[in-house]
Formats: structure tokens, sequence, C-alpha cells
């Protein structure tokens, strides 16, 4: 049995910085992850999409942001269950829990923390017959290696940010971007709008709205998508593709962690922001995007600051006898578990005699 002082459920950029914040409480951490890789979203998802309000970077990579964090917290040495769910939580006489993944590891702590931001998560696939036929072979519901599209004729669907970013992203890598949106307006930020609607007047982006991706076709791989627009006069159109992408969102789930007796408020943990991100279930905690409460912001920022605040009430359920003086990282440093221990250069003063 694997034992430490917090269990984090969910390695994304949110669990990993809270074992850079227990850290600094002297606190061991162990993450558990269904992903053979910590990043969650960031490194599965999107590891090459820029991410721009990440405080003191203009613009960072999620996969760059990844790896920062994951330098970041190397002192402290956290340890990983990786490809496994975690599937039950079995609460202790002690207080504390016992959490067994779907592979039957099992993993014992005094505080647990669930950190998986959206839960386990599928893409939203269009109502397209024999769309699945075509899946790895030109259809895709996710990009990971924009490589991938280099000089090939790429087909997106959607009006969201994701649908926009890409499509702008794309037109300096593939030979062919074509954008399709249901309606005329999209829901994307107002910058990325006008940057793909000035690309459209450009020629760099063949943009269809009031229209939809109705089929798909090909032999072996996809050859084509047909476009059928709103406005029965157009018809329908032809377009030759090496790749279709539907970019219509994540359909987040809960998963096993669903059944765990939280309370559930749509699809998310709710807690008590008020003091420390505590759920209903005394000694487990929810931060990120996987929690909710009046206000919430499911920014990657945000739950940066859930991990700072939970970490300090997680120290008092750990260590109830003793009290724990806050001190800034300018003043103490940071020592690491391994042994490293980096600090501001103390001035030497000289008394003046």
């Amino acid at each position: 049995m694997i034992k430490t002082d917090i269990l984090i459920i969910g390695a994304g950029p949110t669990g990993l910085f809270t074992v850079f914040e227990a850290g600094l409480l002297k606190l061991k951490t162990h993450l558990i992850d269904a992903l053979p890789q910590p990043g969650g979203q960031c490194s599965e998802i999107y590891p090459k999409k820029p991410i721009y309000d990440i405080p003191a970077y203009p613009e960072i990579l999620a996969g760059d942001l990844v790896d920062r964090l994951m330098e970041q917290i190397k002192p402290f040495e956290p340890g990983f269950t990786l490809g496994e769910r975690a599937e039950t939580l079995e609460k202790q006489e002690d207080g504390s829990f016992v959490v067994t993944t779907n592979k039957g590891t099992k993993h014992h702590a005094p505080v647990v923390v669930i950190a998986g931001g959206l839960g386990s998560f599928e893409p939203r696939k269009p109502l397209i017959p024999n769309i699945a036929n075509y899946e790895e072979k030109g259809v895709s519901y996710i990009i990971k290696d924009p490589e991938v599209y280099r000089n090939k004729k790429v087909v997106i669907s959607g009006g969201g940010d994701s649908a926009l970013d890409w499509a702008i992203y794309l037109t300096n890598v593939a030979s062919e971007v074509a954008l399709v949106h249901r309606r005329n307006e999209f829901r994307g930020a107002l910058d990325s709008v006008e940057k793909a609607s000035e690309l459209a007047k450009l020629g760099k982006i063949q943009l269809y709205t009031e229209a939809e991706v109705k089929e798909v076709h090909g032999e072996n791989e996809l050859q084509a998508v047909v476009i059928k627009h709103n406005d029965e006069t157009k018809g329908q159109t032809y377009v030759e593709t090496d790749h279709f992408i539907p970019l219509f969102g994540l359909s987040p789930k809960l998963g096993p962690i669903g059944g765990w007796g939280l309370e559930i408020e749509k699809n998310a943990i709710k807690v008590n922001n008020a003091k420390d991100y505590q759920t209903n279930i005394p000694g487990v905690f929810a931060i990120g995007d996987v929690n909710t409460y009046p206000g919430k912001l499911k920014l990657i920022l945000s739950g940066f600051h859930e991990a700072a605040v939970m970490c300090q009430f997680a120290y008092q359920i750990i260590n109830p006898d003793k009290r724990f003086v806050m001190k800034y990282t300018t003043v103490g440093g940071v020592e690491g578990f391994d042994g490293t221990k980096k600090e501001a250069k103390k001035e030497v003063v000289q008394s003046i005699v």
C-alpha cells in the first residue's frame, strides 16, 4: 500500500502545483491519474496550444507549462500512479482514507485532494453517418500535434475558442484551412473572431457560416466532406480534404468519483470556498475545474490559488498539534526533500565603528 500525507487525484496543472505548495509545508504527496503521463488536458489534448493568462508568461504552450511545473516540483519528490483511475474511497476509523484504483493499487492518506479538472471526458461528436469509420483515418476530435497537418487540407467545425484558435494557428501549418459553423455569430474571444474574419478576407481561411458538415467520404481514408448550407438556395458544397476536425467541446464526467457520496452540482463537486475548498466529506478537498462554488472561475490560476489555500488547512488536519507559521519563499527559500535548497543570497552588512 502506498502511504503519503496528501493523496492528489488528478495530475493536471492544479494537481501538480499542489505538490509544490504541500512541499513548502514539508508534506509528502502522491498523485493518481488515468492518463499515462502528468499534465492532464494540457498534455493530452492541446500540448502545442498557447495559454495567455498564466502570470509572468505573456504566452506559454500548454505542454511547456507542464514541463515547468514538473521542474518546479522535482525537489519535493512526488510519487505517481499513472494510467490508473481512482475507483473507490474508503474512510478508516482514524479518519484517514484508502483510495483504490481500477487496477487494485491501494493508497492511504489522511487527506485526499480531488484535482481532476473536468473529470473523465470524451469529445462531443457530430451526428454524421459512418463518421466512426474515419476516426484516426482523417477524422480527429482533438489536436495533439499540429505538425500532423503540415501542408495538408484541413476542415474544422465549431464556433468556440478552440475551433477559432486552431483555425488561426493552422493557417501557418496546413496548405488549406476551412472553418465551418452553423451560425453567423461565434462564441469565442472577440480578438479571435476578428482575426479569423481578417484571415478569411485574405483568403487564408475558407469560412462557411450558417452551415454544417453533414457527410464524410473516402475509400480507405477521409477524402472529402459535404457541407450543407442553412440557406437551401445554396444547396451543398463538396470540399476535398485530408482532415476533418469537429471541435464541439468535451462532455465531462466525474466517473467513479461521482459515487463517493460527495455533494454534486451540475457535474461538479460543491466545496466550501469561504474557508478551505473542503467537500461535504471532512478530509476530502476539491480544487480546480472539478469544483464549484458561487463566483467560481474555471481558470488555471484559480486552481493554483485554491491549491495554496487548501494546503494550509490540510496541514492542520495532518498535524493537529502543530502550528505552522507561513513564511514567504523570498524569506525562507525553498527546501526540497532531495536535499536541495533555493534561497536569496544574504547581504553582508559591516558595522561602522
